[in-house]
């Protein structure tokens, strides 16, 4: 984990940060191999490489790739990880349209509810390069659980960033939110961006009602949930 991460019981699984260019992967131990939850920029398609061989999983022991949601910076590089390491794909099923036809606001309203001026103006400058487009090898439910991939966990559906937004729970409690919130300005809270304020917000209430002990976002550091205002 990176330094300043909170600390993860010993009894509990490994969680690798794969952190490139501002957004998080992480790479999980699960059973005799690893899951991996998104994939980050085609741009640090390298690093990101080098940094799962780096964590003790060469090919042929990830056993799945988990795709919080479609966005470019997050399933960027889920056909090059797929071949180089044979794990198939997985997400769900209302984001799947956006990677099969790299079109980023399919689904998306004109105006997303919560798009702030600053990431607005930051926007109009970054543009997403070349993507390799692909259909999901498996779409994942809302309750679906991961164990036969060797993770004690469950897929929960928290839409609100995107329409097939989702998590993954596991059975120590650790949350892997993908865009749903994040720590970019110091003080956890819903993404700076957020197509759907009321699905956010009751994906966010939802969440209060479990059992989570860290929450690992798609951007920014690790936190606990109760610092979600």
């Amino acid at each position: 984990m990176d330094a300043g991460d909170p600390p993860v019981a010993a009894a509990q699984r490994r969680v690798d940060v794969i952190r490139a260019a501002a957004v998080n992967c992480y790479l999980v131990a699960a059973g005799d191999g690893f899951v991996l939850i998104d994939t980050g920029k085609p741009e640090n398609r390298g690093e990101i490489a080098d940094r799962i061989a780096a964590a003790g999983c060469p090919p042929a022991v990830l056993k799945l790739i988990v795709l919080t949601h479609g966005d470019y910076d997050h399933a960027g590089n889920a056909v090059f990880l797929r071949a180089k390491h044979g794990a198939r794909i997985a997400m769900h099923r209302n984001d799947a349209p956006r990677v099969e036809q790299g079109d980023w606001s399919l689904g998306m309203k004109p105006r997303p509810d919560k798009f702030p001026l600053l990431y607005r103006t930051v926007a109009r400058f970054i543009k997403p390069g070349p993507f390799d487009t692909f259909t999901p090898d498996l779409c994942v439910e809302d309750g679906q659980e991961l164990a036969t991939f060797g993770l004690a966990a469950t897929v929960l559906h928290l839409p609100g960033h995107t329409r097939g937004s989702i998590g993954v729970l596991t059975s120590t409690g650790e949350l892997f939110c993908g865009d749903l919130m994040d720590s970019m300005m110091g003080r956890p809270s819903l993404e700076f961006f957020i197509d759907d304020m009321p699905a956010a917000q009751a994906s966010l209430a939802r969440l209060r009602d479990l059992q989570i002990s860290t929450v690992y976002p798609g951007h920014g550091k690790p936190f606990r949930l109760e610092e979600v205002r």
